[in-house]
């Protein structure tokens, strides 16, 4: 496939085998337009799993101090699937995706959920061509940066579950969320409303469904957080006072 030198020289990988690279970039769509293929799926089975031992093992012994639904928040903000895809972007792996016709013309290079999964197809591959000390290096090398930046964001590594850990504490009901989209079927936008007992308290926007109730649980964790802060501080100036 052309491009490929280039694209191992971003990665800082020579394959032995070219045919495990070639089928890491083969979406099912090209696969079955080019009969006989086999797609990236079990590549990319095997290079989740590569993926999540090598984040754990990282963030585990880097952050001794932190409980583990801290290390789950940070694990899970790292390999969700629009971190991947931004890792993807910085390799520029969309321009060699192997893509079906009709995906290729809906903009598939580009979608969150085709990049990051061809992310872990290249992951799983590298793994079986150069073994698990090669993989782990390229892996860090990707994601270490990441990482360091995503330990200082508090809340922000999952504003669902810290949206639900606050609402838990402070109401007797959990957030339910609604949602809407429009547009096309291939370049859909989503709309999340978060209402906790009734009221609603966010509503965002995103590219899926995950991005939208992420934004709108960011909106309604900051409203309740300032809310309690500002309770707090009535309750500090005027001691019979108290938070709703």
């Amino acid at each position: 496939m052309q491009g490929l030198d280039e694209l191992e020289r971003r990665i800082g990988v020579t394959f032995h085998d070219r045919e495990l690279l070639e089928r890491a970039l083969t979406h099912r769509s090209y696969a079955f337009e080019h009969g006989g293929l086999e797609p990236n799926e079990r590549l990319e089975f095997l290079g989740d799993a590569v993926l999540a031992l090598v984040v754990t093992d990282r963030i585990f012994h880097s952050h001794p101090e932190s409980a583990e639904g801290r290390l789950a928040k940070l694990r899970a903000a790292a390999v969700m699937a629009t971190s991947l895809a931004s890792v993807a972007r910085e390799i520029e792996l969309g321009r060699h995706v192997r893509l079906g016709r009709g995906e290729a013309a809906s903009g598939g290079a580009d979608k969150d959920s085709i990049l990051a999964d061809t992310l872990e197809a290249v992951l799983g591959a590298i793994y079986l061509d150069q073994g698990q000390e090669v993989a782990e290096k390229v892996i860090l090398d990707l994601f270490d940066d990441r990482l360091d930046r995503l330990a200082g964001r508090g809340a922000a590594l999952d504003y669902k579950t810290s949206l639900q850990e606050l609402v838990a504490a402070r109401f007797a009901s959990l957030p339910i969320y609604q949602l809407r989209s429009e547009g096309p079927d291939h370049e859909q936008t989503f709309t999340a409303t978060v209402s906790i007992d009734g009221q609603a308290l966010g509503e965002g926007t995103g590219r899926n469904k995950k991005q939208a109730e992420q934004a709108a649980a960011r909106i309604a964790y900051l409203r309740l957080h300032e809310d309690g802060a500002a309770a707090r501080s009535a309750d500090e100036e005027e001691p019979g006072a108290r938070a709703p």
